[in-house]
């Protein structure tokens, strides 16, 4: 499976994402009012960005903290050889791994886990060491988060390269 090209950003598009991020329920028109370019001009940004994968989606940002699942863990798992598809199924069917990833290193899967209480996290890691899959499993708790997730400083140094190798005549 190919990854699609990812598009150069240029500074209107990162302005476009940064409005959208600060104004998630904003519409088409006060986009183009807020970043004083044509309706047109947001409207096929919005759809290259889409089509492109950079936006992934128009769902609400949910906060499992507060719906009551304010207990977090990391978990990284070591799993046996050949069982990654066997893994992912039965994470799946585990409401409490809301996140899981394929690494390097010593383990085989990190994953990030979200529980109403201590029992619950505890419940959680029950299932995951239940898995004949699972070898090893190694539990981090989160204590609080110090950054939360975020792509827009990361998208803006590819912007900002790319505009200062550009030539100065447009």
């Amino acid at each position: 499976m190919s990854t699609p090209a990812a598009p150069a950003l240029d500074s209107l598009d990162l302005a476009l994402l940064q409005a959208l991020a600060d104004h998630p329920r904003v519409g088409d028109l006060e986009l183009s009012r807020l970043l004083s370019v044509a309706r047109a001009t947001v409207q096929g940004r919005l759809r290259r960005l889409g089509e492109a994968g950079v936006i992934r989606g128009w769902s609400p940002e949910l906060s499992a903290a507060a719906a009551g699942f304010d207990v977090a863990a990391f978990v990284s798992l070591e799993i046996a050889q050949g069982a990654l598809d066997t893994v992912r199924d039965e994470l799946l069917a585990i409401p409490g791994v809301v996140e899981a990833f394929v690494t390097t290193g010593t383990s085989d899967v990190l994953c990030r886990i979200a529980a109403a209480s201590h029992a619950g996290l505890q419940g959680v890691l029950l299932d995951l060491n239940r898995s004949t899959s699972v070898v090893r499993s190694t539990s981090v708790m989160v204590l609080s988060t110090l950054i939360e997730p975020r792509l827009l400083p990361l998208l803006a140094t590819t912007a900002a390269g790319r505009e200062a190798r550009a030539p100065a005549y447009r």
